[in-house]
């Protein structure tokens, strides 16, 4: 039985480094009904804010997989990522991304590197919820959720153990993001209980990624939250040897799209010139997501042995490594042929046919009482800090009084300093005493006082403690 999977070619060097995939996919037997769509930069020009046809959507519901060439983004015009839209709308929770030395082969400085980045998918800033909020100040939110956390998480660990992996590694900077970076930290060590049998850790992220470019053999599975980890597996591919190797995963209970890490690079289209590799790697992994790991096994091998005789495309020939520089269509065929051998100096590979990913129930956090206790009111007003403080300083409504003012996090009243630079967005605590209550009333008449004295407000939030502990950075943050 054919599995059917959604194929896009994609933009620039997409249709050549597809055609190419398929090819050695065709060759090694797998058994593929193939559902081609069109996606990308023509689609965004038709007039498709998202890139694509919304009847695209079904026909990738009613397959297995999604098999996806680079697309390009077109510039300006507020287009929105199809990438990021694919993910978060089908629920592609699980970014994957193995990054492996295949030195000498391929030139590194780190030839025992076997690293695979587990990157949250959905969350994060690439929520994509930004705001232009004055002339001159944007803002962009970061949100993390408990669910969201613990699913990528207990992911990695499920990673880990399937493929005999030993450790899991966490990113992150809670030092600074003490609430979101902090949850996502939180529900790590809460889930890392539930796996005795892999050991864990954690880093900051800026030493933890001055350790991966330096020391790159000390880390196996690698989970973060979506920003670092989509920076950081591009890092750790690059380090491997190229990023024009590294095949990518995206993952969820209802769906799997699989895709090279790699854009489109349009002046490279056209050529036969670009390297199909890190795309052809993600249809290994598509093969062994959907039950095919025999098919995967044969690809892979073929790969590593059309790597070890030298026939090598222009993006990682060597001369004194290298045989034969040969474009897309060639080193296709090279793969080709190689089908049924085995490397003879790079570890083969062997993959089995893989349980899913148990949806184990996402745990319930303990109930902590939630109460309002003030407002955040930020407005747009050019500094200095006299030219408004005088207008705001007397709002009093109910117990709420005007506690604080910061600019970009620091506080500038009361105590502030006279060295501190200040842009023209404010943001005006209102508190209230303690033990005393807070109604939404009182907040709504916080900003109807802003708007009484013509202040402009441009946003606002409300303050509320947990469990009697600030939900809500301090004084200086």
């Amino acid at each position: 039985m054919k599995t059917p999977i959604t194929v896009a070619e994609g933009d620039g060097i997409g249709p050549e480094i597809m055609q190419a995939t398929l090819l050695i996919l065709e060759a090694a037997g797998a058994q593929l009904e193939l559902h081609p769509v069109q996606i990308g930069e023509q689609m965004y020009l038709k007039g498709f804010p998202t890139g694509m046809d919304p009847r695209t959507w079904e026909t990738i519901r009613n397959t297995k997989a999604f098999l996806k060439a680079p697309i390009t983004t077109p510039q300006g015009g507020g287009f929105k990522s199809l990438n990021v839209t694919i993910r978060t709308t089908l629920g592609l929770y699980a970014n994957v991304r193995p990054c492996i030395s295949y030195f000498p082969f391929v030139d590194t400085k780190h030839p025992d590197m076997d690293v695979v980045v587990v990157r949250e998918n959905e969350e994060d800033l690439y929520a994509g919820i930004e705001y232009r909020q004055t002339p001159h100040v944007c803002q962009s939110l970061k949100l993390i959720s408990r669910e969201g956390s613990e699913k990528i998480v207990r992911y990695a660990f499920e990673y880990a153990r399937h493929h005999g992996r030993k450790k899991v590694t966490l990113f992150m900077k809670d030092n600074i993001m003490k609430f979101s970076d902090g949850l996502f930290h939180t529900v790590f060590d809460e889930v890392a209980k539930e796996y005795d049998d892999i050991l864990n850790d954690h880093w900051i992220v800026d030493i933890g990624a001055a350790k991966l470019a330096d020391t790159p053999e000390i880390f196996d599975v690698l989970v973060m939250p979506n920003l670092y980890g989509d920076i950081l597996s591009d890092v750790a591919a690059q380090i491997a040897g190229s990023v024009g190797l590294a095949g990518s995963a995206n993952v969820g209970d209802h769906g799997a799209m699989f895709e090279a890490i790699h854009g489109s690079a349009p002046r490279r289209a056209g050529q036969n010139l670009a390297n199909p590799s890190g795309l052809l790697l993600g249809a290994v992994q598509m093969l062994v997501h959907i039950g095919q790991p025999d098919a995967a096994q044969t690809v892979h091998n073929a790969w590593l042995r059309t790597l070890e005789e030298g026939v090598h495309t222009y993006d990682i020939y060597k001369e004194g490594v290298s045989r034969e520089k040969v474009g897309t269509k060639e080193f296709a065929k090279a793969v080709a042929s190689n089908l049924g051998k085995q490397p003879e100096s790079l570890k083969p590979v062997t993959y089995k046919r893989y349980p899913p990913t148990p949806q184990v129930p996402l745990s319930v956090a303990p109930f902590e009482d939630r109460r309002l206790v003030g407002i955040d009111v930020f407005i747009y007003h050019k500094p200095p800090l006299e030219l408004f403080f005088s207008r705001i300083s007397h709002i009093a409504i109910g117990s709420l009084a005007l506690k604080m003012i910061t600019n970009r996090g620091v506080r500038v009243w009361p105590e502030g300093q006279p060295e501190t630079f200040c842009i023209e967005q404010w943001r005006c605590r209102f508190m209230g005493k303690e033990g005393t209550a807070v109604s939404q009333n009182d907040l709504i008449q916080v900003l109807h006082a802003f708007d009484h004295i013509n202040m402009d407000v441009i946003k606002s939030e409300h303050l509320y403690q947990f469990a009697g502990k600030p939900g809500y950075s301090s004084a200086e943050g």
